[in-house]
């Protein structure tokens, strides 16, 4: 006879063992999210150490690397919005065990990546004062961050390969991969860093120029580690070969998915500028203020990403096999464990608070604007996590981009880019308010977000 479940105690049998399928969850999620996480949290860590060292460098240059790092992460986003669409159709295919569909996701994916990373690095080294004008008019802040961009922009390339292998590797439950290639990145970019910021071991002091140095090298190791598993996994997987979307029924799927979810992303990162734009015209001190809980965003962020990107798979995978009950089921757990990870956080990021912005070398005016800036991005850490797994894993899972698209562009232009004019430039308001009020936009998505999901009708096998 059928055991019943308890009311009330989904995770528990009658006997308040945990459910079997519940084990397998949790089995999943380690092995997917926990190496994800770790990775994330690594290639968190090259913007973070850049920040933390050169926060030591004044405010000057605290703001440029920050402002330069909004342009930057327009293009990373685009190809991480590459990797997302990639890891969609490979975790279904595997799902149906389709290897063709296999390699034209990935090799499609990698393909569009690498000219957007030639497009950018040409703009970088052509252009790099004209690009950071955009974000300011203090000539300092421009010269000191058209010149981090520069040399960045040898780093666009390792980006891509890295990024895109890594979404096969974990598709194809090979998450330690990337792992390893990120503690590789992570202690040679630290290492460098202090050498050739502050000019140790016989190296002149470069600064900000020293920290894009070292972040490019780091980024090239990473990337040619994370290449050698991919070959090496690769060449495990019988049909395996190199295939593209070129015409038909093919191409105008993936193109259907991408469109939107590219979109979504271009639309989401100009919001961000939008924002940067706004901070770097409020002054240098609300710029390097904004810049200076980039560490804590990066590093909170970073380990929730595991959790995001595990939904995408997970659910995909269901979705894939014909099974979308058990796609509902899974993305449920994964947001109460999102929701429940992220308020862990915040609590510990309100206890840190008052004693954070001392790591700096900065005025005080920009140490205590740091310190409120942190409560506020407190408050809305389990918002933006949650919207991270419903909109970047679970939603996109089914294919259905369109309705991330629309929610995401929603948020950032119909609610966020707009109030962030009004609260500084019409109101005055200081810069943890305008960063505050802006970031209501993520309530807005979520509000969307919650009825999209309930409905039911993201969930499609491609």
């Amino acid at each position: 006879m059928e055991k019943k479940r308890m009311p009330g105690f989904p995770l528990f049998d009658g006997k308040f063992r945990m459910t079997e399928d519940r084990r397998e969850f949790f089995r999943d999620l380690r092995t997917l999210a926990l190496p994800v996480t770790l990775q994330c949290l690594l290639q968190s860590s090259f913007s973070v150490v850049d920040q933390v060292m050169t926060g030591q460098l004044g405010s000057v240059s605290v703001a440029a690397v920050g402002l330069s790092g909004k342009f930057i992460s327009l293009f990373s986003v685009m190809v991480q919005a590459l990797a997302a669409m990639a890891s969609i159709v490979i975790a279904q295919a595997v799902g149906k065990g389709d290897k063709k569909e296999e390699c034209r996701g990935f090799f499609t994916s990698l393909l569009f990546s690498l000219i957007l990373a030639a497009g950018f690095s040409a703009l970088c080294l052509a252009a790099p004062h004209t690009v950071m004008q955009v974000y300011s008019q203090d000539t300092q802040m421009v010269d000191t961050a058209a010149a981090y961009l520069r040399i960045y922009a040898a780093g666009f390339f390792p980006f891509v390969l890295y990024n895109l292998c890594a979404a096969w590797l974990r598709c194809r439950s090979a998450a330690m991969f990337p792992l390893y290639a990120g503690i590789c990145s992570a202690l040679l970019n630290t290492a460098l860093n202090y050498v050739l910021i502050f000019g140790k071991a016989g190296f002149p002091a470069m600064g900000v120029e020293g920290a894009a140095i070292a972040s490019v090298i780091a980024q090239w190791a990473g990337a040619l580690v994370v290449a050698a598993g991919f070959f090496f996994r690769a060449r495990k997987e019988s049909g395996f070969a190199f295939a593209l979307y070129r015409r038909g029924a093919g191409l105008k799927k993936y193109l259907v998915i991408f469109v939107p979810m590219f979109a979504c992303k271009l639309f989401w990162i100009l919001g961000e500028n939008a924002y940067a734009f706004v901070y770097g015209h409020m002054g240098t001190d609300a710029a390097a203020a904004m810049t200076l809980i980039n560490p804590v965003v990066s590093l909170t962020i970073g380990a929730m990403t595991g959790i995001s990107q595990a939904a995408g798979i997970l659910t995909g995978r269901c979705l894939g096999a014909g099974d979308p009950e058990k796609a509902k089921t899974v993305s449920r757990r994964l947001l109460a464990t999102g929701l429940a990870g992220s308020v862990f956080f915040s609590g510990v990021l309100v206890l840190c608070a008052p004693f954070y912005p001392g790591i700096f070398r900065a005025g005080a005016e920009v140490l205590a604007q740091t310190g409120y800036i942190l409560y506020a991005y407190a408050v809305l850490l389990p918002v933006k996590v949650l919207n991270m797994i419903l909109c970047e894993g679970i939603l996109r899972s089914g294919g259905k981009t369109k309705y991330v698209m629309w929610i995401y562009t929603a948020g950032a232009w119909g609610v966020g880019v707009p109030l962030a004019f009004l609260s500084a430039f019409a109101f005055g308001l200081p810069v943890y308010w305008v960063y505050f009020i802006l970031s209501q936009e993520e309530t807005v998505r979520l509000v969307f977000s919650l009825v999209v999901f309930r409905r039911g009708n993201w969930m499609q096998r491609l």
